[in-house]
């Protein structure tokens, strides 16, 4: 076999190739990053579903974890969580805690997913971190992740000073995506009086990336991700296969622990200040825009709504290929710090 044939024969064929009319409008360090591996990627949806599929690298290109004073996992009723402490010396009334939820589409992901990003808030925000492995879909749907969500604040509440030195005065809560789902639904959970245990006092922050507010959206003409449908990695078709997997009943996407845009305004207006990283060419842009502007207009004091031009939707955990990803990293980890009084 001559060398031309082998390879022609080997060459890698391009699985999700960026479409022309968006190569303009992104960050030309994705686009050499996506032309270069990305869209060699199988997308996972147009697979048959096989839980062996979560056993794939997560999204390629992240840092490597930075290096902490200590990483301790701790078991809650159905799953568990991992706790990244700082390295130093406990303040006086014990570290801040970030409780974080990662992304994956509530399909994929776990505490290990996205430890770059983790680590990056304990170490830059002096902060303990937790990362939060809540039930996936298809197999635990809407709503036993909000279910496992809910109880990491708890157990914080309830056995954080013991156990990890936290001041429970000092708790924020974030996520990716659908963590990020999952992050502006136990903040709304949090300001509900019949929260219990009630919290020592108001939780300092929900930082949102990329979050999903609104399980309704289409990109059908008008809708919500109509703009970007024909942008990198998160395709529409994507978003609705993961929504079937968590959310296959239609009746429940317009419930607000689903789709947290719904939320009654009372409630919205007692929740935290938030901080809220958008990618710009990410089909969840413009629901991440209203949710910010809903927190504002119903009097949530400081909302930062900040949008990343030029990236699509994972540049987060791509922060050691894309420098706009590693932007995101540093301004979330500042927003943290800021709140914390730790900057």
């Amino acid at each position: 076999m001559s060398s031309t044939t082998t390879d022609a024969t080997t060459a890698k064929v391009p699985k999700q190739p960026l479409h022309p009319s968006v190569i303009s409008k992104l960050d030309p360090e994705y686009i050499e990053f996506h032309n270069s591996t990305l869209q060699y990627i199988t997308p996972p949806h147009t697979l048959p579903w096989d839980p062996a599929l979560r056993n794939a690298p997560a999204v390629p290109g992240g840092t490597e974890p930075l290096k902490v004073g200590s990483v301790k996992d701790f078991e809650m009723t159905h799953t568990n969580f991992r706790a990244f402490t700082p390295e130093g010396e406990v303040p006086e009334k014990g570290w801040p805690v970030f409780i974080f939820f990662h992304g994956g589409g509530w399909t994929f992901g776990n505490i290990g997913s996205e430890q770059g990003f983790s680590t990056n808030m304990c170490v830059r925000a002096k902060c303990v971190t937790i990362s939060v492995n809540y039930r996936l879909a298809p197999e635990h749907k809407y709503p036993l992740a909000v279910e496992d969500a809910v109880e990491s604040l708890q157990w914080v509440i309830k056995n954080g000073k013991k156990e990890l030195n936290i001041d429970t005065s000092k708790i924020a809560v974030g996520g990716s995506s659908s963590g990020g789902n999952l992050a502006a639904i136990v903040a709304l959970k949090a300001a509900e009086p019949t929260f219990t245990p009630p919290l020592p006092s108001p939780l300092l922050l929900q930082l949102l990336i990329v979050p999903v507010t609104d399980n309704t959206a289409t990109d059908a003409p008008g809708g919500r991700w109509e703009s970007n449908k024909l942008s990198p990695w998160l395709s529409p078709d994507r978003m609705n296969w993961f929504k079937s997997n968590y959310l296959p009943n239609k009746e429940d996407w317009t419930k607000w622990d689903a789709s947290p845009l719904f939320a009654p305004k009372e409630l919205m207006a007692k929740t935290p200040n938030a901080w809220i990283g958008l990618a710009e060419m990410d089909i969840l842009c413009d629901e991440g825009m209203e949710y910010g502007k809903k927190l504002k207009e119903v009097g949530v004091k400081e909302v930062e709504t900040v949008v990343y031009k030029g990236g699509p939707h994972p540049i987060m955990a791509m922060d050691a290929a894309v420098k706009l990803g590693a932007k995101l990293v540093t301004d979330a980890a500042a927003a943290l710090a800021k709140v914390f009084g730790t900057s």
